[in-house]
């Protein structure tokens, strides 16, 4: 069986993540501190305890994320041995989850990836002043038609795709005005349903400059090393491993849209039969059996989920 492992992005986030980790082995534990110590920040607290409402601001979301998905990488090796070079034939991750991705193939330290995702989360909120910006999931839409739809609604206002996510599942990005046009757009043109996401800028579109400038200066400061495994790209739907390419696709990745659903492909075409979520919540694995119903799809985030997992290998 040829396995990619995955990693989630913003929205997979909820009170209680890692805690049972944490408490079960020794190594989730030192992980989950290790991020505190980097952030200047009881993180693990606010993942373990909340509020919630402090858990789901972007700048604390996206650490944490990615605290539970190393964390979850590190017990899977003690436990059970596995090494992304032996074990994975492709990396991903979606949006924030490509930091989490790089930081487990050995691309950045777990230090370095906690400041980086803390920088980014505060770049993309302080990027757009809340209400001037929106994003909306349009179900039942498939690519072509989801550009069309947003193109038609930007009115000269920035409306564009933000996530191909599978079959079905497009988010648009852009100025509030025009994703409240695009899904009235979406009504007339059959959609079965278009619905606002409950997030705090409007993420992955060209109002987020500001914010890869941002994380152009910070990305020119950390090293970069090659991952021992190749990481498929959000921007690019392909592979890559050279550290130079990886900055600047990063900084791509914060206006440019994700392309999940011709990254899952891709890596079906280059021989993979099972995807492996690693971290929070199972909304990969789901995407998973949307996008391509031959792949496998398991998420790995509690014990239990550890155990059942090394048993397969």
């Amino acid at each position: 069986m040829t396995r990619a492992f995955v990693f989630p992005g913003q929205g997979s986030q909820a009170v209680g993540m890692g805690r049972e980790l944490a408490e079960a082995f020794e190594v989730a534990r030192r992980t989950f501190e290790e991020v505190d110590d980097a952030l200047s920040q009881r993180l693990s607290r606010l993942m373990f305890e909340g509020p919630e409402t402090d858990l789901t601001l972007t700048e604390n979301a996206q650490p944490a994320l990615m605290a539970v998905s190393v964390a979850v990488m590190r017990v899977l090796s003690q436990q059970g041995g596995v090494d992304l070079a032996k074990h994975a034939a492709f990396v991903a991750g979606h949006s924030l989850g490509e930091y989490s991705a790089l930081c487990a193939a050995g691309a950045f330290t777990l230090g370095d990836t906690a400041r980086l995702l803390k920088l980014r989360g505060q770049s993309m909120q302080k990027a757009v002043p809340v209400g001037k910006g929106a994003m909306a999931a349009l179900l039942g839409a498939e690519l072509e038609q989801a550009q069309g739809i947003a193109a038609d609604a930007a009115e000269g206002q920035v409306c564009t795709v933000a996530n191909d996510n599978a079959s079905g599942q497009v988010v648009i990005s852009g100025e509030a005005d025009a994703i409240d046009r695009a899904i009235r757009l979406a009504a007339e043109r059959g959609l079965k349903r278009s619905v606002r996401l409950p997030v705090s800028a409007p993420f992955h579109c060209p109002l987020m400059a500001p914010a890869a400038d941002a994380m152009g200066e910070a990305l020119d400061k950390v090293v970069v090393s090659a991952p021992v495994v190749p990481v498929v790209a959000n921007v690019t739907a392909a592979p890559v491993q050279d550290p130079n390419a990886i900055r600047r696709l990063l900084v791509e990745q914060v206006t440019g849209m994700v392309r999940w659903r011709e990254s899952v492909q891709a890596m079906k075409a280059a021989g993979v039969s099972s995807l492996v979520e690693v971290g929070a919540g199972k909304v990969l694995a789901s995407l998973a059996k949307r996008i391509d119903k031959e792949l496998t799809a398991t998420s790995v985030h509690t014990p239990a989920d550890v155990d059942a997992f090394l048993k397969t290998l």
